[in-house]
Order: C-alpha cells, then sequence, then structure tokens
C-alpha cells in the first residue's frame, strides 16, 4: 500500500485546513484522502480553487488520473457546511500514487504553502 505521508503532511499545512478525515485504499488498488477546512479562514475558498485547479483542470489535454471535489452528509439531517463539509481526492489510475499527487501540488503550489503572504495574489 502507498504512503500517504507526504500528502498528509502537505494538506495539513493548507492554510484553513482543519482536518484529515480519512484515508484508504480500494481493492482495485485505487487510493482516496478525505479532509475538512475551517470554510470562515480567508484563504479556504483561494486554496479549495487552487485544488480544483491543479487535481481536476491543470491541463485541457492531459488530465490528472486524480478528481478533487465537495462530499456531506445530507444537510437537513446533520448540519452545516462549517460543521459537515469535507473535501475527498480520489485517484482515477492504481499507478498515480499519494506521492505523485503531492509532488504535483507541491511545484504549483505557494511557497511555503503555510505562509499566507504567499497566497496573496
Amino acid at each position: 500500500m502507498e504512503n500517504f505521508k507526504e500528502l498528509e503532511n502537505f494538506i495539513t499545512k493548507l492554510p484553513g485546513a482543519r482536518t484529515l478525515v480519512g484515508k484508504g485504499h480500494a481493492e482495485d488498488g485505487l487510493w482516496w484522502i478525505k479532509f475538512s477546512f475551517d470554510i470562515d479562514h480567508p484563504l479556504a475558498w483561494r486554496v479549495v480553487q487552487e485544488l480544483g485547479h491543479v487535481i481536476n483542470y491543470l491541463s485541457l489535454n492531459e488530465r490528472l488520473p486524480a478528481v478533487f471535489y465537495p462530499i456531506s452528509p445530507p444537510p437537513y439531517i446533520n448540519g452545516g457546511p462549517d460543521e459537515f463539509l469535507s473535501w475527498i481526492i480520489e485517484s482515477k489510475d492504481k499507478d498515480f500514487s499519494p506521492k505523485l499527487l503531492f509532488e504535483w501540488l507541491e511545484g504549483r503550489f505557494p511557497n511555503p504553502v503555510d505562509n499566507p503572504a504567499e497566497w496573496e495574489v
């Protein structure tokens, strides 16, 4: 099984990152990682936008073999997005490891990623 350590460390350093909710591998070798943000953090939506761009839409012709999207239990039962909205990254190719995704993100995100001043436009 692929090690998530570098990707986990990267995600937890993102401005507004709250918690890692879970991670795992499917029997077919695909993997996933789920986390949440403090949606009231001033940079949270900027980080979400950047994740969406790099993971889902970096190139029109050559997409990364992973997807990033929000997930939530039914809001009418549980509550609002500040408590129950989570985000997930899922691989779509067993050869695309969490380490490879970490390398893609690290190469395209502000450096250092946890410095709010680096996120200013």
